[in-house]
């Protein structure tokens, strides 16, 4: 069995030869490495390295989680994390056995996503000062994401030939380097062209070229963090409520359409899900909504 000098080269060796197999998304391979980190520095306590932990170990870390009140689904997401790097040690013989085999995820309750109404998405995208560059730019992400339903990932890592202008479509690379094409939409494309017209070519200035769509006072592709920031401010301007998200765009763009009489595998290809199961949730949004609609206007309600 092939040993290592710390837990981490294990671990290091496990994301990079994932990586090149499964070509999974910096996110989640970051994900797993800090999942198994923190499970790592546990065992460092027990004198154990990560790669001789068992069952014992696996469920004791989780049990303690569960004492400090962790939240369960973080701790869903942290068994995941175990669970691949195990199976990765047993398919790769770098150890006899699988600790997590008998391990069963838990069963999460499966909670609403917070998404915003279309007056609510209205105010957001009406928030950019579209006077300067900036504003052009953060209107144009904003009109794209709820037009498309883009993910934020998949929003600030675009590139200029990744938008077809004449045909009003946007090609993805998604989760798992899985590549979709979603329509625009005509408002969202006329932000766009006005943005690659005015703004681009003013936060291009004194700055090497560059593919990058949506570009940052540097030059460069603007950062998840960023975006989120200024989504923030722009909430804050528009009275809106600050535990909205950027990703409740693409919740609201499910939502909007399955409300709009969409059907539920329409949604789920311009989502990108693999699993149907996974666009179902939106369906209990929408009914929700329905619900209390009829709830206050008919006269039975």
């Amino acid at each position: 069995m092939k040993k290592f000098e710390s837990s981490l080269q294990s671990i290091d060796y496990f994301i990079d030869t994932t990586w090149s197999e499964k070509g999974l998304s910096r996110l989640t391979l970051d994900a797993y490495r800090r999942d198994l980190k923190l499970f790592s520095k546990w065992l460092d306590e027990k004198n154990l390295g990560i790669q001789e932990a068992g069952q014992k170990e696996i469920l004791g870390y989780l049990a303690e989680r569960a004492d400090q009140k962790m939240a369960a689904r973080s701790n869903a997401r942290l068994l995941s994390s175990m669970k691949q790097y195990y199976r990765f040690q047993l398919r790769t013989g770098l150890r006899p056995d699988n600790p997590t085999e008998l391990i069963s995820m838990p069963k999460l309750s499966r909670s609403l996503p917070d998404s915003l109404s279309e007056l609510d998405c209205e105010k957001l995208l009406l928030a950019p000062d579209i006077g300067s560059s900036y504003g052009l730019r953060d209107r144009s992400m904003l009109e794209l994401m709820y037009a498309s339903g883009l993910r934020v990932s998949e929003l600030v890592s675009l590139k200029l030939n990744q938008i077809n202008q004449n045909l009003g479509l946007v090609r993805l690379i998604g989760k798992g380097s899985k590549e979709r094409v979603t329509p625009v939409g005509e408002e969202a494309l006329y932000w766009l062209k006005r943005y690659l017209k005015e703004g681009r070519p003013e936060l291009m200035r004194m700055h090497n070229l560059n593919d990058d769509l949506f570009l940052s006072s540097r030059g460069s592709a603007i950062t998840r963090q960023a975006f989120w920031q200024h989504i923030k401010k722009y909430l804050a301007q528009a009275g809106l409520k600050d535990s909205y998200t950027p990703h409740s765009l693409r919740h609201a763009f499910a939502t909007h359409l399955l409300n709009h009489g969409a059907d539920l595998r329409t949604v789920q290809m311009l989502l990108g899900h693999s699993n149907l199961s996974t666009t179902q949730i939106y369906t209990h949004v929408a009914q929700a909504r329905l619900q209390a609609l009829h709830q206050k206007h008919h006269p039975r309600g």
